[in-house]
């Protein structure tokens, strides 16, 4: 256990697309996965091993378009819940969420948070324990960037009202958990990135030209990918 924390916390890093996974654990043993990737299901199943660990729940913020998710292994395999959001329109998934829902485990409160931009399907998962708060943010907010905005329906636009109206009124002491860091960080606060985070000191038309201005490579997998992932990760 980490500190004082009632939860066990451990994240996982994708070496190959510089994606991060997130292992949440009860005081009762029962656990959720938020995106986890179907390369890393080994290191998932050790780390359920060497806690006990009951697979409840498996969650991916958005249909992501770099990697292919575990989602569908972990439900055949530890028959767990799979969860994303209502907007994600993926049939695979055994349960959908809505904004503002609240999802438990155990003593553990987790609440979704609808924060489209990135994609149309994007959300964001708060949790709070004892007097500490985290936010999976997915690809929404990243440390001092953003997610991209250039595929999936994504919308530059509503990006800068997620972050500023969703996320940016969250406490200053909130821990970020991203879904991705491409320079080695694995976590900042909302503090952290008032202050040294540009591009959220950018008002609503600098901030839409920058994003509509990027010119960012294709991820190459994503032909493969999305599709594959609104299949829950299972090839047919």
């Amino acid at each position: 256990m980490e500190g004082e924390l009632k939860l066990l916390l451990r994240q996982f890093k994708h070496k190959a697309t510089s994606t991060y996974s997130y292992l949440i654990a009860s005081k009762l043993n029962n656990a959720i996965l938020i995106d986890p990737v179907k390369e890393e299901i080994k290191k998932y199943q050790k780390k359920l091993k060497e806690f006990n660990l009951e697979l409840k729940y498996a969650i991916d913020t958005h249909v992501h378009a770099d990697h292919i998710t575990a989602l569908g292994d972990l439900r055949d395999i530890y028959d767990c819940k799979t969860i994303m959001g209502e907007q994600s329109k993926v049939n695979c998934i055994s349960q959908s969420i809505r904004d503002g829902e609240n999802l438990y485990l155990d003593e553990i409160k987790i609440k979704a948070i609808y924060t489209p931009g990135h994609t149309d399907d994007s959300y964001c998962y708060l949790l709070n324990d004892n007097k500490k708060q985290f936010l999976f943010s997915g690809d929404t907010l990243l440390i001092k960037g953003n997610g991209r905005t250039d595929f999936q329906n994504g919308d530059p636009s509503l990006l800068f009202e997620s972050l500023h109206e969703k996320i940016l009124i969250l406490d200053d002491e909130t821990i970020i958990y991203p879904a991705h860091d491409y320079k080695g960080f694995k976590s900042t606060t909302i503090k952290e990135e008032k202050t040294n985070n540009h591009r959220l000191s950018m008002d609503k038309n600098t901030f839409i030209n920058f994003m509509n201005s990027l010119n960012l490579e294709t991820p190459k997998l994503i032909d493969i990918a999305v599709s594959l992932n609104k299949e829950c990760g299972i090839i047919k």
